[in-house]
């Protein structure tokens, strides 16, 4: 799960308790003393209607009476006024049945007014008073017993239609607020992959002041300090390796001079010399052909290549290579591409991949080219031993070699798959390499043109 949706549904989780504890909060606490006040209010006008009753009923007899208890409940349509003198007598055609009677009963015994409560959610109040004629009569006053407020209505639809607005509305704050907490750890995340992925000109400028926008200004920093220690790393190779092509031009010059001087006891050493003094100048080349790779100091011309002619080509250099030291290369496959690109890029990225595998394998080198979904791919497998699994990751790193001896039977110095896989990302595509039971392999993958022969 996410980030975003952890925040998310904690922020909502947490704002649908606060409003549920405060929910209950609120109706445990205002329901009784609502009760209370209404319980109050009823007993006055208990109170009231009882004092009128008796004043009607000196003045006016029963008949009045009866016409005030119709006026009464004309005007409430939820109340209704019974007047009883004798406890067998029922009110309101026996609704309340025994509740009534003992209220009635109670009524008689006491002054004050007395209440009761049936199943049916009604409430019942009655107050006793004594006419001028000395009779007593109980009048009963029966009404809806209040329900406590609910939050949300008592109709289902009120209810769905209130329950939904304040999730809609929950949902927005909290969308809001994660989006907030989130989105610079987003675009951090965003500025790192760019910058692993070679991009050190990336800054996130951030102008926040909180703790994230202090770690968005330490990530910054932090590129622009990697940035000068990796420029100033290869200015200081590529300069190197030019100031290293004059005293080695010099140096073969005084070779060939000493050659013509040399005695047969001195002409294997010259010749050693020799030897070394190409394979200096090819590293030196190989590291500014990398440096500028891996820089971009230099705009890569691309034309339309025929990809076919320069994977075959470079099979068949790789194949004379292989049959001087007793091995084969053997190409299964070489499907018709064309691809935009540069060819002596191209060229030297198969041919580093392929001479590797000439190197380390016991007997020969499986390659081929194939097209798959708009991409061209080139698989180069050995039959040697492979490598750990845990130097696979870091083989197309400059100089390095999976062997710690430092003997170039282990390897040469270590450019070859840098140069490839710097060469292959010019051109848009992807170096991958896995290890088999029984050798390696080497896949290159290449964006194609449109048109293809």
């Amino acid at each position: 799960m996410s980030l975003f949706l952890k925040i998310f549904l904690w922020f909502l989780l947490a704002m649908a308790a606060i409003t549920g504890v405060s929910i209950f909060v609120s109706w445990s606490t205002q329901s009784e003393p609502i009760r209370e006040r209404w319980r109050q209010s009823l007993g006055r006008a208990i109170t009231v209607y009882a004092d009128t009753a008796k004043q009607i009923y000196d003045n006016e007899g029963e008949v009045g009476a009866k016409q005030f208890i119709k006026t009464i409940e004309n005007t409430y349509q939820n109340r209704n006024v019974c007047l009883t003198s004798d406890i067998s007598q029922p009110c309101f055609n026996g609704a309340g049945g025994t509740t009534v009677t003992e209220l009635v009963e109670r009524a008689l015994a006491s002054e004050a007014v007395e209440f009761a409560s049936s199943a049916q959610d009604e409430s019942f109040g009655a107050k006793k008073f004594t006419t001028s004629t000395g009779t007593r009569i109980v009048l009963v006053l029966r009404v809806e017993i209040p329900r406590a407020p609910t939050p949300f209505g008592h109709d289902w639809s009120t209810r769905l239609i209130r329950i939904g607005a304040i999730l809609l509305t929950a949902g927005l704050v909290c969308y809001g607020l994660v989006l907030y907490l989130v989105s610079p750890i987003l675009k951090l995340r965003d500025a790192t992959k760019q910058l692993a992925g070679g991009n050190l000109q990336t800054r996130l400028g951030s102008k926040r002041r909180d703790e994230l926008g202090k770690l968005s200004r330490d990530f910054d920093a932090m590129a622009e300090r990697i940035e000068a220690l990796i420029s100033s790393q290869s200015r200081l190779t590529r300069d190197i390796s030019h100031e290293l092509r004059s005293p080695l031009a010099r140096m073969n010059v005084a070779l060939e001079l000493a050659r013509s001087k040399a005695s047969v006891d001195t002409a294997p050493l010259l010749s050693r010399i020799e030897t070394e003094s190409q394979r200096l100048n090819e590293m030196i080349s190989n590291i500014l052909t990398l440096s500028k790779l891996e820089s971009q100091s230099e705009v890569v011309e691309k034309d339309d290549l025929n990809l076919t002619r320069i994977f075959e080509g470079t099979v068949a250099d790789a194949a004379f290579e292989a049959e001087g030291k007793g091995k084969s290369v053997v190409m299964l496959k070489a499907d018709a591409a064309r691809i935009r690109g540069n060819e002596r890029l191209l060229n030297s990225a198969i041919e580093n991949v392929m001479r590797n595998a000439v190197r380390y394998t016991p007997d020969k080198v499986d390659v081929s080219l194939e097209i798959r979904e708009g991409n061209a791919f080139i698989k180069v497998r050995d039959y040697g031993e492979g490598i750990p699994e845990e130097d696979i990751g870091e083989i197309f790193r400059p100089f390095y070699r999976v062997s710690q001896a430092r003997d170039r039977k282990s390897g040469g110095i270590g450019l070859g798959l840098s140069i490839t896989e710097q060469a292959v990302n010019a051109h848009g595509g992807s170096v991958s390499a896995w290890n088999l039971e029984d050798g390696f392999v080497v896949e290159i993958k290449l964006p194609l043109n449109d048109a293809r022969q």
